[in-house]
């Protein structure tokens, strides 16, 4: 089966839009949720969100094509770049760096024009010393194919190696780039955010450089959305929601370079993945909302630094209900500490007991989470 680019009518495409309706409501429908509970947090964690959006998509983006990131170098980079307090964590390496730099250029710049240069200028952040880890390669410029066709094949690992696809040759890179950064900025759809998923998979099939093109085409995805939702506040990342579903992702990817210039499945697949994203980000907004009003609430009263410490944690999502054992474990404290700790916390309302008795007995936060 021939690659879509390979078809006479490359890259014309289309999709049905009435059979995309549905899955493009239900995103429309997240956003909105989202962007409706962002509205009610206050600045400090709205900068909170942001950052740890940016984080995840930069770390989850990355472990996509297995490479593993400190999230706290990243963390910090990004929070530097956002003028955020960084605790004292120290700069990461040019490498951790160059990605940071790439993911904000991408959103925070959403705006100014997607070009040749500014996609050379991502690659050279990349790949600060002109390596990857297969060695030398072409920084800031096309790839040339000096080394034979641009593939993706199955992992070395893999008892037989498999091509999963061919790139475009290199000849046809500065036509193919041309066309592709005509449309990103001048061209209209039905919605930006299909828009966006068109765009991700038109970069990926032309594969235009010697190696970062999938977390290149990630951060031309995410520039989209940025453009699509027109918010200060970017809190949801969709290169999570890849990573959860990394095996899918490929095979979507896959289906539709080999299929036909209906990229209606793409786009199904695509949009289901940004509504999990949406919904992922939904419910740790409205955590961080819930664990505002608790402490709102509970603002009058005195609790020790371990009371507050496994508080916190239970407010993060904590699994389970709480025991005196489970307290102790990790207050690091003797049991009767631990049953001190509980009682007061019962008596000024934060926890309440889940009715059982001895070795059974559990305490629950006082508050209703779902009442959100």
């Amino acid at each position: 089966m021939a690659y879509i680019y390979q078809l006479p009518d490359w890259p014309l495409y289309d999709y049905d839009l009435r059979a995309l309706t549905p899955a493009l409501s239900n995103v429309l429908v997240q956003q909105g949720r989202l962007f409706g509970r962002l509205e009610a947090l206050g600045f400090d964690d709205l900068q909170d969100a942001k950052l740890n959006a940016i984080a995840a998509e930069v770390v989850k983006s990355s472990e996509i094509e297995g490479e593993r990131l400190d999230l706290e170098e990243v963390r910090s980079s990004v929070a530097r770049r956002l003028g955020m307090s960084v605790g004292g964590v120290p700069s990461g390496d040019h490498f951790v760096e160059g990605v940071v730099q790439m993911a904000m250029d991408a959103s925070e710049r959403c705006q100014l024009p997607l070009d040749e240069g500014r996609l050379f200028d991502w690659h050279g952040a990349l790949f600060p010393s002109g390596r990857s880890e297969f060695g030398p390669i072409r920084v800031g410029q096309w790839r040339d194919d000096a080394n034979g066709p641009m593939q993706v094949v199955s992992s070395a690992m893999s008892p037989r190696e498999t091509v999963h696809f061919e790139a475009p040759p290199a000849t046809l890179l500065a036509k193919e780039m041309r066309a592709f950064l005509d449309w990103f900025e001048n061209g209209k759809e039905a919605s930006d955010i299909l828009k966006a998923g068109i765009a991700h998979l038109w970069f990926v099939t032309i594969h235009p450089f010697s190696d970062g093109n999938g977390r290149i085409g990630r951060a031309i995805l995410d520039m989209a959305l940025a453009r699509a939702d027109q918010r200060r506040y970017r809190c949801y990342s969709v290169s999570a929601q890849i990573r959860k579903d990394r095996s899918a992702y490929y095979d979507a990817l896959k289906s539709a370079q080999r299929g036909s210039l209906d990229y209606t499945g793409w786009l199904e697949w695509y949009l289901g993945c940004l509504d999990r994203a949406l919904a992922s980000a939904l419910e740790t907004v409205s955590g961080a909302m819930f664990r505002n009003r608790f402490w709102l609430v509970h603002k009058d009263k005195e609790l020790n630094e371990r009371q507050r410490k496994i508080v916190e944690r239970m407010l993060m999502g904590f699994e389970g209900k709480m025991t005196k054992r489970k307290w102790a474990a990790m207050g690091k404290c003797a049991p009767m500490t631990a049953f001190r700790d509980i009682d007061d916390l019962v008596d000024k309302g934060i926890l309440v007991s889940d009715g059982c008795e001895g070795r059974s007995a559990g305490y629950l936060l006082a508050m209703d989470r779902s009442a959100l």
